[in-house]
């Protein structure tokens, strides 16, 4: 007997058990009004950082804290994550559940900010991964700065990538969705990343700079 796809989306999202260190986060960045990425996004976050062994992260827009928790328990226990966002009540809770966490600080970087202002002033291949968590209108310019940022073999993550499920509707033509699909499907036709698109949360893109021929 066939399994309902709802169903499999069901389970791989209770798959994952989340720290209460991250869920009291996700409680208070959703009573801030923010949208932080599911617990199996989060999961899939950490798995990508720790594959890199990532030692220098950006991660655009902090989901107050829930993302970025994720993606620091995967990286290299010295690594740095530096986190963007227009939003001072977002980067404050933010680095309330890092402490919370027990997070170093000398492991976060907060930058307070337009991401495409602050964008240009961060130093080329310098990180392993960049995640865009972000208005769908800009997400195409962030990911020309990616582009630019990532050490070969790097990786770019878009949480919400089929936002809402309506980017796989073609019916759907509303400024965000139109714009989130634009983007995947550039990310798909670029010679510059090799993609793949995974319906986790809320759909996660995952687009990996490959490292050049030797």
């Amino acid at each position: 007997m066939s399994v309902a796809k709802n169903d499999i989306w069901v389970y791989c999202e209770d798959y994952v058990t989340e720290p209460a260190v991250i869920a009291a986060a996700r409680e208070l960045a959703i009573e801030l009004g923010a949208d932080p990425v599911s617990a199996a996004t989060g999961a899939f976050l950490r798995s990508v950082a720790a594959m890199r062994n990532a030692k220098a992260v950006v991660e655009i827009g902090t989901g107050a804290g829930v993302s970025g928790l994720w993606t620091l328990s995967g990286m290299n226990p010295k690594g740095v994550l530096t986190t963007i966002d227009p939003e001072v009540e977002f980067q404050q809770s933010a680095a309330m559940a890092f402490r919370a966490a027990q997070v170093p600080s000398s492991r976060t970087r907060f930058i307070n900010g337009r991401a495409l202002d602050v964008l240009q002033r961060l130093a080329d291949s310098s990180y392993d991964m960049v995640t865009i968590d972000a208005l769908p209108e800009e997400t195409g310019q962030y990911v020309s700065h990616a582009l630019r940022l990532l050490r070969p073999g790097g990786a770019l993550v878009i949480p919400n990538a089929l936002w809402f499920g309506n980017v796989a509707n073609p019916a759907r033509r509303d400024p965000h969705t139109v714009a989130l699909r634009e983007v995947t499907k550039a990310l798909l036709e670029s010679e510059d990343f090799l993609t793949c698109l995974i319906p986790t949360g809320d759909g996660a893109l995952l687009a990996v700079r490959p490292a050049p021929a030797i």
